[in-house]
């Protein structure tokens, strides 16, 4: 009973966040009369007046981001078109990410760094694992797994790091770039700032679930490691 328990409050931990992300962003996701200009159209215009001049936009089938290798914010079809206030708070955080890379924000730069590190190492680390029958069999000896369990916990160890950076860069792109830029240019009424701020802690958590799953993998490879 105690073991079903935990279960489900792990898996509660993890799914829970992405969960109510998805909760607050289709909550606040109808289309506003009132809004004279959709999220595209406020993501060019902040581009604009911000200065962000080597950033466009685009239209995103991959979810919302900002890409600093082609300096691009890309929204998905309903945020770019859409006149809602989940369109428009959503809008404000990708154009903040491009404003942290403007102006040098280190830990944007970190990240990046980092997720491309992590992603050689994954790729590596899964064709070690998948060769491991192999390993076992040209070592004869148990100790033959130890390389694919160190390949295993190496690249689950280098996502946690990733998502651990990737934390403190959403929120500022959240709180301290397009919570700002909403208020001060009048973007949005007065009555829309609490819920803006709801939706901007969810674009803030979309990782979150991420790097909880991430620990749960590396809790994996430790315990495999141990074993």
């Amino acid at each position: 009973m105690h073991f079903l328990i935990g279960i489900v409050a792990l898996l509660a931990l993890i799914y829970g966040p992405q969960l109510w992300v998805r909760t607050v962003m289709a909550r606040y996701g109808k289309d506003r009369p009132d809004f004279p200009g959709t999220g595209g159209e406020l993501a060019n215009h902040l581009v604009e007046r911000l200065g962000l001049t080597a950033v466009r936009t685009e239209v995103s089938e991959a979810g919302d981001h900002y890409d600093p290798e082609r300096k691009v914010v890309a929204l998905t079809p309903s945020n770019f078109h859409g006149r809602s206030l989940t369109a428009v708070a959503v809008a404000a955080h990708e154009v903040g990410h491009a404003v942290q890379d403007q102006r040098g924000y280190r830990p944007l730069h970190l990240r990046q760094q980092l997720a491309r590190w992590a992603g050689s190492l994954q790729r590596v680390g899964s064709f070690v694992v998948v060769a491991a029958p192999l390993l076992l069999l040209a070592s004869r000896s148990p100790g033959g797994l130890l390389i694919p369990l160190i390949a295993g916990l190496t690249g689950a160890l280098a996502a946690v790091l990733v998502h651990l950076v990737t934390l403190p860069v959403e929120f500022d792109a959240s709180f301290k770039r397009a919570l700002p830029v909403l208020v001060e240019g009048g973007y949005l009424p007065r009555e829309d700032i609490a819920a803006a701020r709801r939706i901007l802690s969810a674009a803030a958590l979309t990782y979150v679930a991420a790097s909880l799953s991430g620990l749960l993998n590396l809790w994996y490879w430790l315990r495999m490691l141990r074993r």
